[in-house]
């Protein structure tokens, strides 16, 4: 009896345990429920229409720790309009506002993602050539105008040959006299180099050709634009005549500056495909420069370049939109940031320096945007994508010879090898394409455009920061390029040696040499005149008497003709005698000296004959930093080109730029002309770049770069691009 109501004790104590427990859960979700911060929650989820539908629970709850408004930044595709997007981004910023690091996204994807509200605008909506993406009912809209009527697309011919045989409009191809000039690939027609095989201006080149009956005297050569239109500036630069389509703002007018290096093309009459009909009244363009017409009718109409933003974004955030509506940024001033970020490599880093130099020297202005959007602003400090492989190695490309080489329509180079022959043992093959700039790489390899990035990469911390690299595959440095023993010709030597005396302290002495003859004819004609027949009397006369014995006695030579006969005469004769000597000794010494040094200008081995000589090295590069410290003033030019060319001319003694590529030119090019003199110096190492998110690729790019080596064909790869003994 006792055991049973223990047992039915215990079970009556479980049953209350378990009624305990489904009270107690119940009262926790009721606090749940009820509590404070699940009531903003709640309230955050109904307002979530303003945020984007796949923010994380991390980010939401960052979100909700800062204040701090944000602006989602896109930018376009082509790497020229990205200094916009880092100027917009520092307006912003000024303005009060943390804006993420711009996405880089198409035309119609941008379009697509701001009307969904995934971001909130970009600074490179092209119009009208956009118009038909925004409809009356969409919730994005273009605001202010940042370049007006700037956008401009165009045919353009070197200047020289338009000048030379009177070439005005693309229709004066249709002659084949005319058209033969441009012809590089020996077909008879015309080489025009125009647009990537599905751009839109492609489209629109092939109507032109077709419609102005231009088919058979004309090519529309088509690749990857970058190498192409590089090559084009490399033939004009060469002397050559070029032909080619290009559009503004772009780097390619800030190097051939219409009217001043080329001549704008008109086109025989207005004509546009059927989609952009409307367009064709607005074709003509007064104000064009390098044109033959006021106005010029260039067969494509001008385009406003202007910021696009989500509808609710902007009547959220009103100060955004009236800044939006004052920013103005001159086509020139674009078109000059273009030319720089080619010249020196464009490196995400340096874009973003250029945008913040255009913003410090235009700070009244900008000051004054800023004040008009948003009295009470304070300025927001600035605030941080994956790829994987796939049966194709895709390969982003920056032209660089010899690691990249772009020649009739193939890539070649020691790079380029590489990355073949690593794909190859990926099991993969290797799809190139080129870019411009250091940046537009990282930005293809981030966005899963590209996996690797190649064309001499060196491996530097501000690279690192933003991108990995693989193994080296190149150790080098800088090196010197110098005219080669015996190529001077007797007309250089002669400059040389003159300019060897210039350099010299032979023109003072010969000041001092012709002052002390003019002092010691005076003093022999007053000691002599009197009592000596040899110094005549009458001044005019007996000065030139007086100035040859100064001559022919200094030199020791003394003729005899003319004597001293005084005592006073005799013996400052002998004084002069003494003296004499020493100043004719020191002339010879110093023609000798200027003869020594115009023979010994050539013989550079190494950095520590650079002192005192005339040397040459590229803007932006490692030489440019390396020269100064080793008390070196460079002669600074924008491309290496620009420095064999002052080097064959003998306006410079040296070139100090990248080892792969003097050596490569001195092998190739400069053969028989030029040497690279010495070992490397400040050595670089250079590598593939691949996603720092991706080390799966990177340890397989490793692996087939370190079976390359081991089994002797980067060797010989090596060895046939720079030498056995470049090692």
């Amino acid at each position: 009896m006792g055991r049973r109501r223990t047992r039915s004790g215990v079970a009556a104590a479980k049953l209350r345990v378990r009624q305990c427990g489904i009270l107690l859960g119940v009262l926790v979700a009721l606090v749940a429920v009820l509590s404070p911060a699940s009531a903003m929650a709640a309230s955050d989820a109904a307002a979530s229409g303003t945020a984007t539908a796949d923010s994380s629970a991390s980010d939401t709850a960052d979100s909700d720790s800062d204040d701090t408004p944000r602006v989602r930044l896109a930018r376009p595709t082509w790497d020229t309009g990205w200094f916009q997007a880092e100027v917009y981004r520092i307006l912003l910023q000024q303005l009060g506002y943390q804006v993420d690091d711009p996405v880089t996204m198409g035309n119609a994807e941008f379009y697509d993602a701001v009307a969904a509200g995934e971001v909130d605008m970009w600074a490179s909506g092209w119009f009208p050539l956009h118009d038909t993406y925004l409809s009356p009912d969409s919730p994005v809209e273009a605001v202010g105008t940042a370049v007006d009527a700037g956008a401009l697309q165009g045919y353009f011919v070197d200047l020289r040959t338009a000048e030379t045989h009177g070439i005005t409009g693309l229709g004066d191809l249709a002659d084949p006299s005319v058209a033969e000039l441009f012809d590089h690939d020996g077909d008879g027609r015309a080489d025009l180099v125009g647009c990537d095989v599905g751009w839109s201006c492609a489209a629109v080149i092939d109507h032109h050709l077709d419609a102005y009956g231009l088919t058979d005297t004309v090519e529309h050569t088509q690749g990857d634009y970058s190498p192409l239109i590089a090559g084009t500036i490399d033939r004009w630069r060469a002397g050559e005549p070029v032909l080619f389509y290009t559009w503004t703002p772009n780097w390619t007018v800030g190097v051939m500056a219409p009217g001043v290096d080329a001549a704008w093309l008109e086109t025989p009459f207005a004509s546009l495909p059927a989609d952009q009909s409307a367009a064709l009244a607005r074709t003509a363009v007064s104000g064009i420069r390098g044109c033959a017409n006021d106005p010029c009718q260039t067969g494509w109409p001008p385009n406003d370049i202007r910021a696009v933003a989500n509808t609710d974004f902007l009547d959220a955030n009103p100060a955004v939109r009236t800044l939006l509506e004052q920013v103005a940024i001159p086509l020139a001033d674009i078109s000059a940031q273009n030319v720089r970020m080619i010249r020196e490599g464009g490196d995400p880093a340096d874009i973003r320096r250029h945008a913040a130099e255009w913003v410090q020297a235009n700070q009244a202005i900008v000051a004054k945007w800023i004040n008009t959007a948003d009295p009470s602003a304070v300025a927001f400090a600035p605030l941080g994508e994956d790829t994987a492989p796939s049966g194709v190695l895709r390969v982003t490309a920056r032209v660089l010879a010899p690691f990249v080489i772009y020649h009739e329509g193939a890539y070649s180079g020691f790079e380029v090898e590489i990355v073949r022959l690593v794909a190859a043992r990926m099991g993969m093959t290797a799809e190139i394409h080129s870019v411009d700039t250091v940046a537009k790489q990282i930005d293809d390899i981030k966005r899963d455009i590209a996996d690797v990035g190649l064309g001499g990469a060196a491996i530097t911390e501000s690279r690192e920061q933003t991108i990995d690299f693989s193994m080296p595959v190149l150790d080098s440095g800088l090196t010197i390029l110098t005219t080669a023993e015996g190529s001077r010709g007797l007309g250089q030597r002669i400059v040389a040696f003159f300019g060897a005396i210039a350099q010299s302290d032979l023109p003072w002495l010969l000041g001092v040499f012709a002052a002390a003859v003019l002092i010691a004819a005076h003093l022999i004609w007053l000691l002599e005149r009197r009592h000596n027949s040899d110094f005549a009397v009458p001044y005019r006369r007996g000065i030139w008497d007086s100035f040859y014995w100064s001559v022919v006695t200094m030199s020791t030579v003394g003729y005899g003709d003319k004597v001293a006969r005084g005592t006073r005469g005799r013996v400052f004769a002998l004084l002069w005698i003494s003296l004499g000597t020493l100043i004719f000794a020191s002339f010879t010494a110093a023609i000798a000296s200027s003869l020594a040094v115009s023979e010994l200008r050539s013989e550079i081995s190494g950095p520590h004959d650079l002192a005192g000589k005339r040397v040459a090295t590229v803007a932006s590069s490692a030489g440019e930093t390396y020269l100064p410290s080793i008390g070196v003033g460079p002669v600074v030019v924008e491309d290496v080109d620009d420095a064999y060319r002052l080097l064959d001319e003998g306006g410079v003694d040296a070139i100090v730029f990248d080892a792969p590529v003097l050596r490569y030119h001195a092998a190739h090019e400069g053969t028989g002309d030029v040497v690279t003199a010495g070992p490397d110096f400040q050595r670089v190492r250079y590598a593939l770049m691949v996603d720092d998110a991706d080390s799966q690729l990177r340890e397989q790019l490793n692996l087939a770069l370190l079976d390359l080596v081991e089994s002797g064909i980067y060797g010989r790869l090596h060895d046939g691009w720079f030498g056995a003994d470049d090692s």
